[in-house]
């Protein structure tokens, strides 16, 4: 978590990035990833692999960790950071690196210079300090997930604050120029200017309070809430113009939330003015005030909004028209009309058939198929044609004539040996599996052979005559 250091970048070759970039894949379904899982994905021998990874460990780029069931490599911070800027750095983004100029509870701010010389602004977003670990309740990165890696919430967060970041840009909004982002970075504008934080005068104290109000204000019109409106993430320049910075965690004003964050935005710039400059106003925007005049929450999907709510808001701008809707709905409706009434003739054409026959009723079929259930039909014996109870599914209405219905066996002897076997297998290889107690990939190397030859040994007995 400490600061970055690039100095190791200019030493590390394209097969060093191979066998990083394969760590990152793995990382994917695996905690920790294996040296042969590493060596099968960055398409390289195992012996050059080990000797790579060996080295990454040395420089704190992959860390090799013991688990519970097995060893394996992780990607560490400086590891991703390194995957990142290499990206950029080949699509010509940025050319040199520069010092830190800011820290957050879930950033960190570098100067940095594209090919040109020009100065920009590298944020790399850093979920998972002690600070800031409170994400799945702060945030919805997360959605269903119980358990996600840090790295890959720093990734959704920067993908999202790049989004807010291009479309306020594009609808004039004060705010950093957006340039490229790639992982957990982003390459933005430069803003010179000073942290609101830092400023203890102003020239006109008066009326940059009706500018941040005024843009609280438009942000709700425009659908979306900053959620964290206060003077450490609002750049002031030098003509004392705002520049609002840091989206990740902002929200649509149909949140059921919204309108305490609206309130906390407003307050807490209230509060700021107050205690520094010793100004007071009566004049402060109220939720009530708000008058939908954009769709930027729809284009972003901001926290709180539903596909549903796009739908209505859609209809509601004229980008869809509500008559539509409603044919869709009708034609649904005549599609289940149409269904019905196969079945109703299918009903009538085995009445003739199940009079005749000794296995169950067709009301039984039906009423299963209505209630999306498989049926559960006695066999016939003298049945000349057999459909199994799981091919109710996926069949088609039309495709049913005459032929006897029955369930027979559903599912063969051959298939059910295999499945048991294939049980017993794992069952099997989970009572082999030990818990892991080297400390290093060689004590486990070795003790893998060990077992090995154990197992070859206490097995000479079967192929003696």
């Amino acid at each position: 978590m400490g600061k970055l250091n690039v100095t190791i970048m200019r030493y590390l070759s394209a097969e060093d990035f191979r066998v990083l970039t394969a760590i990152e894949m793995g990382m994917k379904n695996h905690e920790l990833v294996p040296a042969a899982l590493a060596a099968s994905l960055a398409n390289l021998q195992h012996g050059g692999v080990h000797k790579l990874l060996r080295e990454l460990c040395k420089h704190r780029l992959l860390s090799y960790e013991r688990g519970v069931k097995f060893d394996g490599y992780r990607l560490t911070n400086m590891g991703y950071d390194y995957l990142a800027l290499n990206s950029l750095t080949k699509r010509n983004i940025i050319e040199s690196f520069g010092n830190q100029i800011g820290v957050g509870k879930e950033s960190n701010i570098y100067t940095v210079a594209d090919s040109e010389g020009n100065e920009l602004c590298l944020k790399l977003h850093r979920l998972g300090r002690i600070c800031f670990r409170k994400v799945t309740e702060k945030r919805d990165y997360h959605k269903h997930r119980k358990s996600v890696s840090w790295l890959y919430l720093s990734r959704i967060s920067a993908t999202k604050e790049f989004a807010y970041m291009k479309a306020l840009y594009d609808r004039k909004f004060p705010v950093p120029k957006p340039i490229d982002f790639n992982r957990h970075c982003i390459v933005m504008e430069l803003i010179k200017g000073t942290l609101l934080n830092h400023i203890l005068e102003l020239k006109d104290v008066e009326n940059l309070y009706d500018q941040l109000m005024n843009m609280i204000l438009n942000f709700a019109n425009s659908g979306v809430i900053h959620g964290d409106f206060n003077e450490f993430n609002i750049m002031i320049t030098d003509e004392e113009k705002p520049v609002i910075i840091d989206f990740p965690q902002m929200l649509s004003t149909e949140h059921p939330d919204a309108e305490i964050f609206f309130n906390r935005d407003v307050q807490c710039i209230k509060d700021f003015f107050k205690k520094r400059f010793s100004f007071e106003s009566e004049l402060y925007p109220k939720f009530c005030d708000v008058k939908r005049s954009d769709t930027l929450d729809a284009e972003v999907l901001c926290s709180g909004f539903t596909k549903s709510m796009a739908k209505h808001l859609n209809i509601e701008y004229g980008l869809e028209d509500e008559t539509d809707e409603k044919h869709e709905m009708k034609a649904e409706d005549t599609d289940e009309i149409g269904v019905e009434r196969e079945m109703d003739q299918l009903k009538l054409k085995h009445e003739e058939l199940e009079s005749n026959s000794g296995y169950t009723s067709t009301d039984v079929i039906f009423k299963s198929l209505q209630n999306n259930e498989k049926p559960n039909v006695r066999c016939a014996e003298d049945a000349s044609d057999t459909i199994s109870s799981n091919s109710f599914d996926n069949c088609d209405i039309d495709r049913f004539d005459d032929r006897s219905v029955t369930s027979a066996t559903t599912i063969h002897p051959d298939e059910i040996k295999r499945r048991v076997k294939r049980q017993q297998l794992l069952k099997d290889k989970k009572e082999i599996r030990k818990r892991c107690t080297a400390k290093g990939e060689a004590s486990a190397v070795t003790r893998t052979r060990r077992e090995n030859q154990d197992n070859i040994k206490q097995s000479n007995g079967l192929w003696e005559l």
